[in-house]
């Protein structure tokens, strides 16, 4: 086999690993995003509460967070491949219960167990990544399933209100499992074993659980931790709150509040494309801090608004869309640098970071109804809370003048 077909079969066999891995990345975002504008309905159908309704978000949520802190280490010492292919077929699986779900106590369950199964994709899935690239190479892999990741938002509400035109609310768990079923077979044909048998940690969960023990020793990963949790923690908020301000109080259709949704999430995206332009030239913890301070400013300015009586449908969406687009920037970089200064022990790190994120997720996700009707002014709120905490948790823990997780030369 001649040298040019070896590079082409080495680059297809890449292009369709990391194609599957994008695949799985963009899973859980679905899970989350698709059923949003949903909610209105999901609360008639079950004769519940909105904050009922919210709670089935942080259920998926706490799925999401628990079954990253699990699979993440247990994946470097029982290896990568069985573990994301159980992981998805228990996805598919899970959707359809959450289809025929006939209560919204059996619905949060389903969703609490579709989290943890579908978070194998999220956090083995950038552990492949650490094992298979270094340096430069695992952030420009890492920022494609980054982007592909912050993409899916962008396609969840919009395919979740074109099915909520021609079905009900079931309809999106349905579509979910036919995904969570394409996936496996993706899984089975394009994603093989990344950590040899000799790689691997001995000593299974306990040892795993050690080497998660001594990462959280470290100050300035636990500041980074904090960093992209509390940033997602925000974004959350935002999912959670958004449909019941834009349709509610600003009076949208399920239609136009997910193009509102997808709008912003494009900023998301264009922000993780430029990250990837630009970090081979800037440092990541550079546009780490250029991202929270975007953040920052957004969600001060969306809250000097409100309190000054002024709340409008355009300046909402404005100042969230320059929340979603300074995000777009904080997570593939917090992203590479957690996993750089985990680099001893990537599933570990991987996990870690889930953790924090749906950890912290699922805390805010209820919040803007939890003293009753969501308002434009109770998401602000709570938005503002998290991104100033992970302003704080920047400057005083992360500390990224001192150059945490740069490739060699950078930092």
């Amino acid at each position: 086999m001649s040298a040019g077909l070896v590079s082409a079969t080495s680059r297809t066999g890449t292009g369709r690993l990391v194609l599957a891995l994008g695949g799985l990345s963009a899973a859980s975002p679905f899970a989350t995003d698709m059923y949003t504008p949903g909610f209105p309905q999901i609360l008639a159908s079950f004769g519940t509460s909105g904050t009922a309704v919210q709670l089935s978000l942080t259920a998926c949520l706490v799925g999401l967070a628990t079954g990253q802190v699990v699979l993440g280490p247990l994946s470097d010492a029982m290896g990568r491949r069985r573990l994301l292919l159980i992981g998805s077929i228990l996805f598919t699986v899970l959707s359809s219960a959450c289809a025929l779900a006939p209560s919204i106590a059996v619905f949060n369950a389903a969703r609490l167990l579709q989290g943890v199964a579908g978070s194998a994709g999220l956090v083995i899935g950038r552990a492949v990544i650490s094992d298979r690239f270094t340096g430069a190479g695992a952030a420009r892999q890492l920022s494609v399933l980054s982007v592909i990741a912050m993409t899916a938002p962008v396609l969840a509400p919009v395919a979740g209100g074109l099915l909520l035109g021609v079905g009900s609310w079931r309809l999106v768990f349905l579509a979910l499992a036919a995904s969570g079923l394409l996936l496996s077979v993706a899984v089975w044909a394009w994603v093989p074993e990344s950590l040899p048998v000799e790689q691997r940690r001995s000593g299974g969960l306990r040892a795993a659980v050690v080497a998660m023990g001594g990462l959280l020793r470290r100050r300035e990963l636990i500041g980074y931790l904090l960093v992209m949790g509390c940033g997602l923690a925000a974004l959350f908020a935002y999912i959670s709150g958004s449909p019941f301000v834009f349709q509610s109080v600003y009076g949208l259709s399920s239609a136009g509040y997910g193009l509102v949704f997808a709008t912003n999430a494009v900023g998301t995206v264009a922000a993780g494309v430029l990250f990837g332009r630009l970090a081979r030239r800037v440092r990541l913890n550079t546009l780490l801090v250029v991202g929270v301070a975007v953040m920052v400013v957004s969600v001060v300015g969306l809250a000097g608004l409100l309190s000054a009586g002024v709340s409008t449908f355009s300046g909402t969406w404005v100042c969230l869309f320059g929340v979603t687009f300074g995000f777009g920037l904080v997570l593939p970089a917090a992203t590479t640098i957690i996993l750089a200064v985990g680099g001893a022990a990537p599933g570990a790190a991987s996990g870690l970071l889930g953790g924090a994120q749906f950890a912290l997720g699922a805390v805010a996700a209820p919040l803007p109804g939890v003293l009753g009707s969501t308002t434009a002014a109770s998401m602000t709120a709570v938005v503002l809370i998290f991104v100033l905490v992970s302003a704080l948790a920047l400057v005083v823990l992360a500390r990224p003048w001192e150059g945490h997780g740069e490739p060699v030369g950078r930092s």
